[in-house]
């Protein structure tokens, strides 16, 4: 039975009824972030309602709406236009939605659950916070509330963060890199605000948080928006309105703890629009075309981005990148903290501005698909022993790395 006490909501004492409440809100976070990462045609007349609702609460007329094929579309014709002179509405519509947050904010911070292990989540001196924080962080959020931590900080890590990560810093920041100029506005990210939205839905659907009807009527608006539409701009008498894309692609992190994805596609573009831009995207960074279509050893050596240019590696592989481009292995030793596996030490090639090594080993843990593999890491050119540069990269010196039992 749910409980009677104040502001649980519908949570209930019993440890594995709360882990089943905890397991639903991770199931409504997921209904979220499955709107994030839709593709396809927008529902224009659920966008342009939502939007209108905002334009008359900030005190302007509802605008014309000009629907683009994509965010870089939007910010040619931002650009082309010079709508961004004319962009005061746009400043009020985000304090309008701040203020709304921050009212919803300090409603639930000033509550207090009655629960059995009530952590605050806020100070992290506070050794019952540590806990929380450390639990919330590395385990299941199942089996955090059976642990008794208490919702708030759960709700926090698996829906706000999870969906912040996947969401915001995951496709949001991808396809930023496509706009050849700069917005001059405020952007809103439509489907990519998800996380904002779930978060206070979650206290309000479970019960746990009662909201001012404003602030009600608010979520329901940019619920709208996040079920319905991409990006969108406000301008005085013009609001531009992105379509979704029509192609996304993504995997899981590894070792997802809170259902995290990231942008993946080893074939074509991870996020594609209708008007033919995209971007590419391997395990979560943004590659160029080439990375993925045709690595060479010559491109890599004069890639100056570190992570574009392991990813080069990695697609075209370690064994026979190392083979075209001929490096010199400066140390080979058994593997310690990996038995069975072997450590080699090369120098970087001369074209990649400076003198520090490469280490290759072996992943002490297996993918996936059960395979196990080799990958490469930048050590100081300062090693010539392959022990010692693995050491290092646990923090640890040579022959302490060698005691290890076994790493992972």
């Amino acid at each position: 039975m749910p409980s009677t006490f104040p502001r649980r909501g519908t949570f209930s004492d019993n440890p594995d009824d709360y882990a089943e409440s905890i397991r639903a809100v991770c199931a409504q976070r997921d209904r979220w972030l499955d709107y994030g990462l839709k593709a396809g045609p927008s529902d224009r007349t659920a966008a342009e309602s939502a939007v209108a609702q905002l334009y008359r609460r900030s005190g302007y007329r509802e605008p014309k709406f000009v629907w683009v094929p994509s965010p870089p579309a939007a910010a040619a014709l931002i650009t082309a236009r010079t709508l961004a002179k004319n962009a005061s509405v746009a400043a009020r519509i985000a304090t309008v939605l701040s203020d709304s947050r921050h009212r919803m904010d300090q409603r639930i911070d000033r509550r207090r659950i009655e629960w059995p292990r009530w952590y605050f989540h806020q100070n992290p001196n506070v050794r019952g916070d540590r806990e929380a924080r450390v639990t919330v962080a590395t385990r299941s959020p199942e089996d955090a509330a059976r642990a008794g931590i208490s919702p708030d900080p759960i709700i926090r890590r698996t829906v706000r963060n999870s969906l912040h990560t996947s969401l915001f810093d995951g496709v949001a920041t991808a396809v930023r890199s496509l706009a050849p100029h700069p917005f001059g506005s405020i952007t809103w990210y439509g489907q990519q605000e998800a996380h904002r939205v779930a978060y206070y839905d979650i206290y309000r659907s479970f019960g746990l948080m009662t909201f001012g009807r404003e602030d009600n009527e608010l979520l329901d608006i940019q619920s709208a928006l996040v079920e319905s539409t991409g990006w969108w701009w406000a301008f005085d008498d013009i609001a531009v309105m992105s379509e979704r894309p029509t192609a996304l692609h993504t995997e899981p992190i590894p070792d997802p703890v809170h259902g995290e994805v990231r942008l993946h596609n080893s074939s074509s573009p991870a996020v594609e629009f209708g008007d033919g831009s995209g971007v590419h995207v391997l395990n979560g960074t943004v590659v160029p075309k080439w990375v993925i279509h045709d690595p060479t050893v010559e491109r890599i050596t004069v890639e100056r981005n570190v992570e574009i240019r392991r990813s080069a590696i990695e697609r075209m592989g370690w064994d026979a990148y190392l083979d075209r481009a001929g490096l010199r292995l400066v140390d080979t030793d058994d593997d310690p903290g990996n038995p069975g596996c072997t450590l080699q030490l090369f120098a970087t090639p001369a074209g990649w501005g400076d003198e520090g090594r490469i280490l290759l080993a072996v992943n002490g843990s297996r993918e996936r698909d059960g395979e196990r593999r080799r990958y490469g890491l930048r050590v100081p050119g300062a090693f010539s022993s392959a022990v010692d540069a693995a050491g290092w990269t646990y923090g640890l010196a040579g022959a302490d790395y060698g005691r290890l039992l076994r790493r992972t």
